[in-house]
C-alpha cells in the first residue's frame, strides 16, 4: 500500500538495457516488465523500482508517493524545495521532480 511521503521506488540509469537485464536476472534473480525499448521495471529486488536509459539519468532517483500531487508540491516548495521538473503523465501516473536544499534531486508520484 502507498503510504504519503514514503519512499515508494527507486529508478537507476540504464544505457545498454539489455545488458542491465541480463546481469541483474543473472546475478540476482531480478525479473523485468518493459515499458518500451528504454524502459524495464524490476521485481524481486525487495523494493519496487525500474531502470530508465531514456531520461539520461546519471545518478539514481528515488522517488516518493503522495496521494494529492498539487498538494505535496505546494509542501515540497513550501518547506524549501525547488521543482526542477513539473508534473508529468506516464503509464501509469503522474509525478515531478523537485531539489531538496542540498541539492539532491527526488521524484515525487501519484496514481492516475
Amino acid at each position: 500500500m502507498h503510504e504519503d511521503g514514503a519512499i515508494d521506488y527507486v529508478e537507476l540509469p540504464a544505457t545498454g538495457l539489455p545488458a542491465v537485464k541480463d546481469f541483474y536476472a543473472a546475478a540476482f534473480g531480478w525479473r523485468f516488465v518493459d515499458y518500451g525499448p528504454d524502459y524495464a521495471s524490476f521485481e524481486g529486488a525487495g523494493v519496487d523500482g525500474g531502470f530508465n536509459g531514456a531520461d539520461n539519468l546519471t545518478a539514481p532517483l528515488v522517488i516518493l508517493y503522495a496521494h494529492d500531487l498539487e498538494a505535496m508540491q505546494a509542501k515540497v516548495e513550501a518547506a524549501g524545495g525547488r521543482v526542477v521538473q513539473p508534473i508529468f503523465s506516464f503509464p501509469g501516473g503522474r509525478r515531478f521532480h523537485f531539489a531538496d536544499p542540498a541539492g539532491n534531486v527526488l521524484g515525487v508520484w501519484t496514481t492516475e
